[in-house]
């Protein structure tokens, strides 16, 4: 038996976590919970403990997806992965995590996205075609050079 990935989700906009929620549960995560701000998110973090996170750059009360993230990170190993329609800012090139994904973005990128960043957190490289949308974030310690995907 497969064990399944917890994934918590920190997106102030409910319909669309409700959507990425159901999505990821068809395809067998497991969703620890929904965060709209950045503080549910770290407090859902520490009880949780997810494997995976995805975080939208802006999230309710005017907090910042990148302080979700780095916070979560301070707590544990978890993968990050960015949905947002604000990466062209660059506001996440220097951002801690692992990967962004474009809004809008269809099911199947997102399921293809997670499982990239799990690839990353794991083995630090993966062999997956990037979907739609993706870019890996440049990480001080990741040598680009040790990074490949097919």
């Amino acid at each position: 038996m497969q064990v399944k990935l917890k994934v918590l989700i920190a997106e102030d906009n409910f319909m669309i976590a409700d959507m990425a929620e159901e999505v990821l549960v068809e395809h067998g995560f497991e969703v620890c919970g929904i965060a709209g701000t950045v503080e549910e998110t770290v407090a859902l973090g520490k009880l949780h403990k997810p494997d995976l996170a995805i975080i939208d750059y802006q999230l309710a009360d005017g907090g910042l997806g990148t302080e979700a993230a780095t916070r979560l990170l301070a707590n544990g190993d978890v993968g990050i992965l960015y949905a947002t329609g604000n990466y062209s800012t660059g506001a996440l090139k220097d951002a801690d995590g692992h990967a962004t994904i474009g809004k809008p973005y269809r099911p199947e990128d997102l399921i293809c996205a997670l499982e990239i960043v799990a690839d990353l957190k794991a083995n630090g490289a993966t062999v997956r075609a990037f979907p739609h949308g993706f870019q890996v974030l440049k990480k001080k310690s990741l040598n680009p050079a040790e990074f490949s995907h097919g």
